[in-house]
């Protein structure tokens, strides 16, 4: 339940009108339309001093120089290529370290929420020529050899190698079986709570693949009916609806069990490594150190707070632990996939100082320095230059802010530029220069070029014109409120188009609320929310105890009790916000997606519950119907807290629901099952409960196809206006 997918940032089912500051949610456009502007993927080359970037017809990847952000080159051309074999569109590309071959992939076809099979090429720099990665059949999650000579992919769950010079296509493995076997590429539950999208790993002098197994053999399989949506080429063609089925883990019941393999290329032998992995334990991530030589594996037991660093030689299979924490609670992935393995040492982040902070350590387990201090977080690590200093991504300026900073070798931090927003770069391969992304709650994104010396380069998009199209806007306005312990949360206030200081407006509060997200913060936001405010609503968005940004203990505090303390800081914030002059108390009002969905039928069903109505889209509505990985991970097993998962259950609660509620879901959505909507609804229903139900056929858990989201936000306005009467 990874947060990034179900803020309600990406612009879905929104109109434009191209002469007024207005959005209209009865015309549905596209993601480009109502998003702003955005460069290209900048992927920084080999030199330090350049980087590539497609063309903006798509046919070209060219080069530009980050010194005078100029093209200077070309790097590959649909239409100049030689031979037979040529290509009319390309979804994505990768180049090798010496530069001399491209990998590039089309036909793209989506599996999970990241993974995808695709047909894969590789492009001679030099001859000018393309080949194959192979012609029997659609590959997913390719990787190139350091040198390009080789190319590793997954096809019908086993490994194959593609020599591209000797034309050969050797199986790594056979033993590969849908829904029992998998190599290389992850099961449903890895990738969507661990990120994994592919294991494949290459060592430095490219003579051997190491790669994670998992067999999924004993894991429950779970079913539904997938019918067609309209969206579909042939909607009728399903007289009998077709079945799904995949393996899909719920909380105490079996995982995959996973283990870690190396191939030897010349031997064509694979061993699997000695890492006395036990049933329940997760590997979250291998790779190569920085030499190509040692390979990493993180280890992670059930319950995921212990977590261990092993460095193993591929060819001996001897693993050696050089680093390990436990926790009282939760080490949260976003945490420990922070980990950058270079030459001599890596750097891995940890909150164990009660702030998430960065740590050197040795490749025999010393811990050579403590990187950054202080009480903010570290939320991204960039890596290191070659004269030693460290950039990082930081909460420097607030929980509400992210600010890129460098630590010098003497431990010097220094923010890059020191001034509120949000802030991402991506920096070159030798940390002179880097792209700028920059927006808060004013101003959309704004890519600029800078070097790391401090000189600004050039301006690649301001986003003026989009800034002034929709300058007239409703905008969120960062405040804070009081839980009721006194403590200070942060929030967001958004007022409808038109507003007027006499008049009184209903109140519509947004949350997701899962721990560690920041539905709070002061970056652009342009969205159905905005539809809503313009709408005649004032919409609010807080931050209560378990969201991410601030101290580990602020986030550890609903461990055990998911739903509790959100839902009590929830209903704080919203009397707090009702008790301003302008909010009609009466006619308060709640949404909420996937977790704020959950929060949504839990602050509806509680005792001293505010709201007249509330909107839950996509709900998980008892902890014990969602994946392990997630669920453990806060709660651990039904076993071990039984009590948690009662008092944790937005079923278990019905009989208090009062207030109107609507409830929605994606029929085909593989995250939270529509199982989830239907059981909750079904006892509503057997307590004699009047709601109202709307279901997306066919959709998944985002509703990112078709004009879904334009029908989600068109029903939230009409529901609110008839049940609140604004």
């Amino acid at each position: 339940m990874k947060n990034t997918a179900f803020l309600l940032t990406v612009i879905a089912g929104i109109s434009a009108s191209a002469n007024a500051a207005t959005l209209d949610a009865r015309d549905y456009c596209d993601l480009q339309v109502c998003r702003p502007a955005a460069i290209g993927v900048m992927r920084p080359l080999a030199d330090g001093k350049t980087y590539s970037m497609v063309s903006k017809d798509g046919r070209k990847i060219d080069i530009y120089s980050y010194e005078t952000g100029k093209k200077t080159g070309t790097l590959f051309d649909l239409d100049a290529v030689k031979g037979e074999l040529k290509i009319d569109s390309f979804d994505g590309y990768q180049v090798s370290d010496n530069g001399r071959k491209i990998l590039l992939w089309n036909d793209v076809e989506g599996i999970w929420r990241y993974s995808f099979t695709a047909e894969y090429y590789v492009y001679d720099t030099m001859r000018g020529t393309m080949q194959r990665v192979s012609t029997k059949g659609a590959q997913r999650g390719a990787t190139m050899s350091h040198d390009g000579l080789r190319i590793a992919y997954v096809r019908d769950n086993n490994i194959f190698i593609s020599n591209l010079d000797y034309k050969t296509d050797i199986a790594v493995t056979t033993d590969g079986e849908v829904n029992k076997i998998t190599n290389g590429a992850p099961d449903w539950v890895y990738e969507e709570e661990f990120g994994v999208q592919c294991s494949l790993c290459w060592s430095g002098d490219d003579q051997t693949l190491a790669f994670l197994k998992w067999n999924e053999t004993d894991v429950p399989a779970y079913s539904f009916d997938d019918y067609r949506s309209f969206c579909e080429k042939d909607p009728l063609g399903d007289p009998y609806p077709s079945s799904f089925t995949y393996k899909y883990p719920l909380p105490g019941y079996p995982n995959s069990q996973v283990s870690v393999h190396a191939y030897d290329l010349n031997s064509r032998v694979t061993k699997e490594m000695e890492l006395n992995l036990g049933k329940e334990d997760y590997v979250p991530n291998i790779r190569f150190d920085g030499k190509g030589e040692r390979l990493m594996v993180m280890k992670l037991n059930r319950d995921q707070n212990d977590i261990r660093i092993f460095s193993v030689n591929p060819a001996s299979t001897v693993a050696t632990q050089v680093y390990s924490e436990q926790s009282k609670a939760w080490i949260d992935d976003d945490v420990y996939n922070m980990v950058s393995y270079g030459d001599d040492s890596f750097v891995i982040a940890s909150d164990r100082s009660g702030w998430t902070h960065l740590y050197e350590y040795s490749y025999n387990g010393r811990q050579l320095r403590q990187i950054t201090d202080g009480e903010f977080n570290v939320t991204a690590y960039y890596g290191k230059s070659a004269s030693g200093t460290h950039f990082m991504q930081t909460t420097k300026l607030g929980a509400v802010n992210r600010n890129v900073a460098s630590v010098d070798s003497k431990g010097v931090m220094k923010l890059l530029h020191d001034m509120p927003g949000w802030e991402i770069c991506d920096f070159s391969k030798d940390f002179t220069y880097y792209v700028r992304n920059w927006s808060d709650l004013k101003t959309p994104p704004q890519y600029t070029v800078w070097s790391t010396a401090g000189k600004k380069i050039s301006e690649l998009e301001m986003n003026e014109a989009y800034a002034a199209k929709y300058s007239g806007s409703p905008k969120f306005e960062l405040t804070t409120v009081k839980n009721d312990e006194g403590a200070d949360m942060d929030a967001m206030i958004m007022k409808p188009a038109g507003f007027s200081e006499s008049k009184k407006y209903p109140l519509l509060m947004y949350q997701y609320n899962g721990p560690g997200s920041q539905e709070v913060t002061n970056k652009w936001h342009l969205d159905g929310l905005n539809f809503i405010a313009q709408s005649g609503y004032v919409v609010a968005t807080v931050d209560g105890r378990g969201t991410g940004g601030k101290s580990s203990a602020w986030m550890h505090s609903v461990y055990m009790h998911l739903g509790k303390y959100e839902t009590i800081d929830q209903i704080a914030g919203a009397n707090a916000i009702a008790r301003l002059p302008y909010i009609d108390a009466s006619k308060m009002s709640l949404f909420g997606w996937s977790y704020g969905g959950y929060m949504t039928l839990m602050e509806m069903t509680a005792q001293n519950t505010p709201f007249k109505c509330g909107i839950a889209m996509a709900a998980v509505t008892d902890w014990r119907w969602y994946d392990s990985i997630y669920t453990e991970r806060f709660m651990r097993t039904p076993a071990q807290n039984e009590a948690g998962y009662n008092e944790a259950s937005a079923i278990g609660r019905t009989h208090r629901l009062k207030g109107k509620l609507l409830i929605m879901s994606g029929s085909s959505d593989d995250n939270v099952h529509f199982y989830n909507t239907l059981k909750y609804t079904s006892k509503l229903s057997f307590e004699g409960h009047l709601f109202d139900m709307m279901v997306f056929t066919g959709m998944d858990h985002s509703l990112r196809t078709c004009n879904a989201r334009t029908q989600l936000y068109r029903k939230i306005v009409d529901f609110l206006d008839t049940n609140l009467g604004k």
